[in-house]
């Protein structure tokens, strides 16, 4: 069928901090003077979950990661300190500079295939945005140049409603004015992304750039560049 509205997650679907969370976790902490690898990054990430927000409910936070700059804060410091433990550096101060390294929109960078599709896409459908995060995302993807593109946008940090939630994605189609089986929802996560999206009556689509859900229910795609041929076919 074709779809009226195609809604988009945006971390780690559309935009990701530059060069990559691992890269740039690694930098950060060797400028500090503590040497660490990509890999060694990488290792840690996988021992505990394919998706950063899979670990959100071990922080102690009792809502979600991004619903204040409060939570936020507590979720990602309890973040960067466990990576930090495991990796033979528990200092604090390293804990709040990575909190500040990936708290600037400066930071984040759109992948490659990112503002190709999005402008094939808004030629055929109406875009959206539904995302966890906090409220300056709005900023950022004016900075990045693609908020415009976008005529609904619901974002976590804003509306005070956080995936898994279906809320948030019956709050989209509602401020998009479509039934949920004209909509489509593109993401990187299964639990965040693809079932929630599902269960309100949606389509997904689930976005695997590392191939890390091979048995995955959903269509996959491992890059956006594949998303049109694919909803053009119905």
């Amino acid at each position: 069928m074709t779809y009226r509205f195609v809604f988009f997650d945006a971390g780690e679907t559309l935009l990701y901090p530059h060069p990559s969370f691992a890269e740039l976790f690694a930098l950060t902490v060797s400028e500090a003077g503590c040497p660490v690898t990509a890999e060694q990054v990488n290792a840690v990430r996988a021992s505990h979950a394919p998706h950063l927000l899979d670990i959100a409910e071990e922080s102690g936070i009792e809502k979600g990661p991004s619903l204040s700059p409060e939570d936020s804060r507590i979720f990602w410091t309890f973040l960067y300190r466990r990576f930090l433990e495991e990796l033979g550096y528990p200092d604090e101060s390293l804990v709040e500079l990575l909190y500040a390294t990936f708290s600037k929109s400066s930071t984040y960078r759109l992948y490659d295939d990112a503002l190709p599709t999005l402008e094939i896409l808004k030629a055929r459908h109406s875009l959206g945005l539904i995302s966890n995060f906090d409220e300056w995302l709005r900023e950022m993807l004016v900075e990045l140049e693609v908020g415009h593109l976008f005529e609904v946008a619901v974002i976590s940090g804003i509306e005070g409603v956080e995936k898994p939630d279906a809320s948030i994605y019956r709050l989209a189609l509602e401020r998009a004015g479509v039934d949920p089986s004209e909509a489509v929802h593109i993401g990187d996560s299964p639990g965040m992304d693809a079932e929630p999206a599902e269960s309100v009556g949606m389509s997904a689509i689930l976005l695997d750039r590392d191939a890390r859900y091979p048995d995955a229910p959903w269509p996959t795609i491992s890059s956006l560049r594949e998303l049109p041929d694919l909803l053009a076919q119905g």
